[in-house]
């Protein structure tokens, strides 16, 4: 069971290995594409219907970020992000966020600043081992791509 207080105002969060269950699959025609959860695409809706923000920040980018952002006219989409850190701390700085206000989910190496950097952190059972080993670190009950975004969202305004 997650313990997140009822001052969040913002999930920030990574997508592939969070939103995603972490497969890329390789069509034809050499494209990407992932597969969602309906469960988490509720998730995104329960946020949004109760004012809760979302901001994505992605190594990549793929049509299933676009997709939720416009749907849920989420502000603040930044893909191709490797360094993930300096934009975390610009959307802190933008909206005036302090540590009470905002959770960071993330899954892998280049979530590990972000994730030490912010007071609620949150990954899920299958991230890599050095995640789960940050000190504070809260991990979801639910897999990634299974409901694990959803399972934060209900935490939050359940």
């Amino acid at each position: 069971m997650l313990n997140l207080p009822k001052s969040i105002k913002w999930v920030i969060t990574d997508f592939d290995g969070i939103v995603t269950d972490n497969f890329v699959y390789i069509n034809d025609d050499y494209s990407m594409t992932r597969r969602l959860n309906f469960k988490d695409v509720i998730g995104f809706y329960n946020l949004h219907t109760n004012g809760i923000e979302i901001a994505i920040i992605s190594g990549e980018k793929n049509p299933a970020i676009d997709l939720l952002s416009k749907k849920f006219q989420i502000k603040e989409v930044h893909t191709k992000i490797h360094t993930k850190i300096e934009v975390l701390k610009d959307i802190i700085e933008k909206y005036s966020l302090t540590e009470e206000d905002y959770l960071y989910m993330g899954d892998d190496i280049n979530d590990m600043e972000c994730l030490e950097y912010a007071k609620y952190k949150i990954t899920v059972p299958n991230a890599v081992k050095k995640i789960k080993s940050i000190p504070g670190i809260q991990v979801t009950e639910t897999d990634c791509g299974q409901g694990a975004f959803r399972e934060v969202a209900d935490c939050l305004i359940g």
